[in-house]
Parts: C-alpha cells; sequence; structure tokens
C-alpha cells in the first residue's frame, strides 16, 4: 500500500463478497453514480525533463519518496519506425508525477538505479518494457494493472474501464494513438500522459486487494517475474518477414511472390532511413497490387492504387528497380515455403491427424472448463500455443510429471502446471472404447 492520499470516490460501491470481481459501473439510466470526469493532475501538469541537471532533480525526488512508483511510456507507433519511447511518466508518493522527454538524454540509468528496491506499477507493462529497457529502465520488481485485472476475472481490463469501474474516474483516451514524436508536445496531451499514471498505484491496490481475496496473489507474482525476466530481451526475429504482407495471400507463384519480397525490403530501407513507420511509406496493398500487376515503366507503376501519393511517386524509381530485379532471379532464388515449426493450423488437424485433432479437442475443454472455474480467461490460464504443441507432440510416456516437464519447457508457469498437468495427463490418451 502506498502513503499517498488516495484520489477516491466515497460512493465506490463495496467489492461483492461471493468470489467475483467488482461489479461493473452501474449503467447511468440505472440511476447509479456516473463517473467523475478526471480532467487535471492533482498538482497540475509538470513540464517534461529536458536537461541532465533536470534529471538530477528527478532522481532525488523519487529516492525520497515512498512506495510503488506508477510508469509509463508513450510511443509514435504508426508513425515512426522504431518502438522507442518519446515520453516517459512516473508518480510516486512523496516526489509527485513527473515526464521526462528522454530525446535529449543519454539515458535514464541513474533514475532506474534510484528506482532499484521499488515495485513498478505499469499497466499492459509489455507494450513498454522494451522501450524503457532500451533507455536503461528495467523493473526488478513489478505490478501489471491490466494482467491483474485479467487473472481477477474482469471482462474490461483497459486503464480507463478499470478507472472508472474500480475508482469512479473516467479518463480520455482521446490521446492514445497520437504521434509522441511531435515536438512540442501540446500542452493537452502532457496533461493525458500525466493522468496515465495519476491512478495507477490506486488502481494496484484495489487489484492486489482482489486477487488476494480470490486466492490468486501467488498466480500474479509468478506472471509479473516472468514479464521482469524478459523485460530486456531483444524481441524475436521473424524469419521473412515480408510474408507477413496483408492481402499477400492473393499473390500467387513463387515470382510474383518474390515482387512482395522486393518490395518489402525496398519500403523497409526507406522506413529505417526515413524513422517513419512503413505502412506510411508505402501501404501494404500497394505492395500486393503492384506484386500483381508487375509494372514495367513508371506510368504503369503509378496508376496502380497506392502508389499516386506524391511522396511514393518520388520513389517510384526505388519501387521498380525492386522489381526489375526481383525479375532478373533465377527460378532457383525464388521464395520457396520454409518448413513450419511446430504444429500446424488447427483446422487442418482434422485432415492431417485426426487422432491429434481429437486430443486437442479434449485439451481445449479441460482448459476452458478450469479456466471457468477459476474465473480468469482460458488464454490467461495456459497459452493456447502451449496447449497446440502439447497436443500435437505429448510425451512417449504420458503422466503428470511428463506433462507438467513438457508446459514448463514450452514457458508455462508453475501455477498453470499445477492447475492443469493432472486432467491434461488424463485426457492425452484416447479414450478406452466403451462396450
Amino acid at each position: 500500500m502506498t502513503d499517498e492520499a488516495p484520489l477516491r470516490r466515497r460512493d465506490t460501491p463495496e467489492p461483492e463478497r461471493d468470489g467475483r470481481p467488482h461489479a461493473d459501473s452501474p449503467d447511468p439510466t440505472s440511476g447509479g453514480p456516473e463517473p467523475v470526469p478526471l480532467t487535471a493532475p492533482r498538482e497540475g501538469t509538470p513540464r517534461p525533463v529536458e536537461s541532465d541537471d533536470e534529471l538530477a532533480e528527478v532522481v532525488a525526488r523519487m529516492a525520497a519518496g515512498s512506495g510503488p512508483v506508477a510508469v509509463d511510456a508513450e510511443r509514435a507507433s504508426g508513425y515512426r519506425y522504431t518502438q522507442r519511447a518519446y515520453l516517459v511518466q512516473l508518480r510516486r508518493a512523496g516526489a509527485g508525477t513527473v515526464l521526462i522527454d528522454p530525446l535529449p538524454l543519454d539515458d535514464l540509468r541513474t533514475l532506474d538505479a534510484a528506482l532499484a528496491e521499488s515495485e513498478w506499477v505499469l499497466h499492459a507493462a509489455s507494450q513498454d518494457l522494451a522501450c524503457l529497457a532500451e533507455i536503461g529502465m528495467k523493473p526488478r520488481r513489478l505490478f501489471d494493472t491490466e494482467l491483474a485485472a485479467r487473472l481477477a476475472g474482469f471482462e474490461r481490463v483497459g486503464l480507463a474501464a478499470l478507472t472508472e469501474q474500480l475508482l469512479g474516474f473516467s479518463l480520455e483516451k482521446h490521446h492514445s494513438a497520437a504521434d509522441w514524436s511531435t515536438r512540442p508536445l501540446p500542452e493537452s496531451w502532457l496533461t493525458y500522459a500525466a493522468l496515465d499514471v495519476e491512478l495507477l498505484t490506486d488502481l494496484r491496490d484495489h487489484l492486489a486487494a482482489e486477487l488476494d481475496r480470490q486466492g490468486k496473489t501467488a498466480w500474479a507474482a509468478e506472471e509479473f517475474a516472468a514479464l521482469v525476466a524478459s523485460a530486456d530481451r531483444p524481441p524475436r526475429v521473424r524469419p521473412d518477414p515480408w510474408r507477413r504482407t496483408s492481402g499477400i495471400h492473393r499473390v500467387r507463384g513463387a515470382r510474383a511472390q518474390s515482387r512482395v519480397r522486393a518490395l518489402w525490403y525496398a519500403r523497409d530501407g526507406v522506413a529505417a532511413r526515413r524513422d517513419s513507420a512503413p505502412g506510411r511509406v508505402l501501404p501494404d496493398s500497394a505492395i500486393v497490387a503492384a506484386a500483381e500487376a508487375d509494372p514495367k515503366d513508371e506510368r504503369t507503376l503509378l496508376a496502380i492504387a497506392g502508389f499516386g501519393g506524391r511522396s511514393v511517386r518520388r520513389l517510384a524509381r526505388v519501387w521498380l528497380d525492386a522489381l526489375d530485379e526481383a525479375r532478373a532471379l533465377p527460378d532457383d532464388a525464388l521464395p520457396v515455403n520454409q518448413p513450419v515449426e511446430g504444429p500446424p493450423p488447427p483446422h487442418r488437424w482434422a485432415e492431417r491427424d485426426p487422432v491429434a485433432a481429437a486430443r486437442l479437442a479434449r485439451c481445449r475443454a479441460i482448459v476452458v472448463a478450469t479456466a471457468e472455474s477459476h474465473n480468469l480467461p482460458p488464454e490467461n490460464l495456459i497459452s493456447p500455443d502451449f496447449v497446440r504443441r502439447l497436443a500435437w507432440s505429448p510425451p512417449d510416456e504420458v503422466t503428470p510429471q511428463t506433462v507438467g516437464d513438457t508446459l514448463r519447457g514450452f514457458g508455462a508457469r508453475n501455477w498453470q502446471v499445477t492447475l492443469l498437468a493432472d486432467q491434461l495427463a488424463e485426457a492425452l490418451p484416447a479414450p478406452a472404447p466403451t462396450t
């Protein structure tokens, strides 16, 4: 718990005592209290920290604070090529709210060191941990309010929804998709960013109490520890990322697919040089259309939907060169379908291996029933991919121990194995025929 005066409504209903999470916020038409709009931070909107001297003062303030520290970061997804942090927000009892512009600073390692012993409170931590690690910040302990809400069985787990439901305040989210690389940042955006951490520790306390009431505190601790362990892990590099081009399923033949590949990598190079989101350089739909049409001159290329914009037209030679390179490839350099690691898509199991398909159906039924009995989503009880891999290639000797070891090898947590290993070990073998 924190020692900061909590910002709570007096009419917030008490939690129910029947094992379920708090009820949804009352419908305004039912006569219940409406959420109070939260429009300004308690101490006003701070100016972003932009210098080493200002950062040193913030480090001292945060070190002198107490209790958990609320942390958030704003990126420019959809606008920039990288996923770097363009603003970092923190709030701690005794220190207030701080906004930090990481662009003019080398890194935030001194701040990280000051918070080394503190619990960090984040919402949807997996979205921010990588960009925070990039500037030298990595939690040693954390509490993820979104994940906690999932484990507690809440249907709506967005920050605004939870703040409204549990604390009785409404947050506006209209700047969530803004271009946070903009400088200077508008005052309204800074207020929005500050409010994102205004209530995080209050929300953490409510959710921690709910998890404790449901007997799920230890489960959450395992999940949070796994997030901490992965905080600075580099993202997995996908083989042949061009194959994820939206609409590529319409492109038939290896030669046409080579044109998708060539245009994808040409676009990626331009996007990286410009630090612009690839889709803003050239949309996927244009890549697919050009791969199908195979234009050989600028006039034909620019007639294709998606190539008419001024910035795209200026790069016409780049796109035509990529298509020329694909056209000149020998047959043995064309794309080939790579063998898929792991099980095939579930919709193909029945034709590929009906016995495995039946195993998967039995395992899924176990997962769904167990999740319902413990009031949490099936995908948070166990990763669907783990279940598919187990059903496709079960251990040679099926026992609770071997099933548990297999699941742990995939990355399942101990609490998940404890709940599922015995039942899955019973479900994997084909049932004995009835007489």
